[in-house]
């Protein structure tokens, strides 16, 4: 049996801004967050971090980094080996694989469709989304052009444990 992650997930990035902190409350308690803000320096990623930390603990939120820095209040890591959760992106196949073996307990499968965090790229859909994720014996969660009325209607039937977005979580749900 598979341990049981959350099954909705936020992804940050600069471009949120102060709809960060919107997308965390919209967020459901017991859901998971991936840090990213690769481009913040660093002394300005730590104050957000902490901040984003602060949030995830007051709501029962995992949260995951994203980056070589370890940082305090951290579940896990995000596409590297870690202590704790250890989730990573796939966009095929043969990096779905290459995440389990690199010890992922968690596989974001994307772009699953158009997403404006990647502007012109196609996502792959979700009948291949799925076959990436088929068999997989860890966790995989939609992610890219995903909300939940996508997720319930196409992708849960699909296999997929749950969903990850950006835009979504800043949207009033639907």
């Amino acid at each position: 049996m598979r341990p049981r992650h959350p099954d909705r997930w936020l992804m940050t990035d600069e471009r949120q801004g102060a709809a960060l902190w919107r997308a965390l409350e919209r967020l459901p308690r017991g859901g998971g967050v991936v840090f990213r803000h690769h481009a913040t320096p660093p002394a300005e990623r730590a104050r957000l971090f902490a901040g984003v930390a602060a949030a995830a603990r007051r709501r029962g939120l995992v949260l995951v980094r994203a980056g070589a820095t370890p940082m305090r209040g951290e579940a896990g890591t995000h596409a590297r080996r870690g202590r704790g959760l250890v989730t990573w992106p796939a966009h095929s196949r043969r990096e779905a694989i290459a995440a389990v073996r690199a010890g992922a307990g968690l596989v974001f499968v994307s772009p699953v469709f158009a997403t404006r965090s990647h502007p012109g790229a196609r996502g792959v859909g979700p009948s291949r989304a799925a076959a990436i994720a088929r068999g997989l014996p860890v966790t995989a969660i939609a992610l890219g052009g995903v909300d939940e009325r996508r997720y319930r209607r196409r992708l849960r039937a699909l296999g997929f444990h749950g969903y990850a977005a950006i835009d979504a979580w800043g949207e009033p749900p639907r």
